[in-house]
């Protein structure tokens, strides 16, 4: 009778939760290719950060890649990921270089495409570690998978961080800029892109000069990319 539990119990371990996770994360996923992502766990957690604080307001509002400037597309691309059309989730390229450097005694570097930013950012609760880096390679294979590049971005394009309370290209546009986000102009757009690593502290309407500097050299990298549509 033991061994009959014992092996019930391994059986639902080993075989049917994994199952059944895989299941309804794919299904999740698919369920993501066509309905906007109107809310992600770091939206969530920052509420939550921010619960006694008056002052904090979220601002979020969902358009499709048509209704984005490309100059904001180009700029992530330069700024972040300039391989994102050509890797598949995972740029190599610059993960061997950031091993590379820590193997030298530098400090570990970020190496994170567009893609696995986008999953972590839709799927998963902000934190550092190995358990979480696995579920982050999983849900890039997922997106990449079934998702598609352009949806890969419009998705990134519309839930990252920009700004305090500030996420996505639209509530970007409107908060930092006063226009739209159809209408971010190649410096606009550089900006933002500019202060992605630390948006809680970079400001895009009040640059300092390493932001502005970063901007440049963003806006002078954007005339490489080009989008497929």
């Amino acid at each position: 009778m033991k061994k009959k539990k014992g092996f019930k119990f391994f059986r639902w371990l080993f075989l049917y939760i994994p199952l059944w996770f895989v299941a309804i994360t794919v299904m999740w996923v698919l369920v993501l290719r066509w309905v906007p992502v109107y809310v992600t766990p770091l939206m969530v957690v920052r509420t939550c950060q921010n619960w006694d604080d008056d002052s904090f307001v979220t601002h979020k509002r969902w358009q499709p890649m048509e209704k984005i400037s490309p100059n904001l597309a180009k700029a992530v691309i330069a700024s972040e990921d300039a391989r994102f059309f050509s890797h598949n989730g995972f740029d190599w390229i610059e993960i061997d270089k950031a091993l590379d450097a820590h193997r030298k005694g530098k400090r570990l570097r970020g190496a994170s495409t567009i893609s696995q930013q986008t999953a972590k950012n839709v799927f998963l609760f902000p934190g550092r570690s190995w358990v979480r880096k696995g579920f982050e390679v999983y849900f890039t294979f997922l997106i990449e998978t079934f998702w598609g590049k352009e949806r890969i971005l419009e998705v990134y394009l519309n839930v990252a961080e920009m700004g305090r309370g500030i996420y996505g290209a639209e509530a970007a546009a409107e908060h930092l800029f006063c226009t739209r986000a159809a209408k971010l102009s190649s410096r606009q757009a550089s900006l933002i892109a500019a202060c992605l690593p630390n948006p809680l502290v970079r400001k895009a309407n009040a640059p300092s000069a390493g932001v502005r500097k970063r901007a440049a050299d963003i806006r002078a990298m954007m005339g490489t990319v080009a989008l497929p549509w």
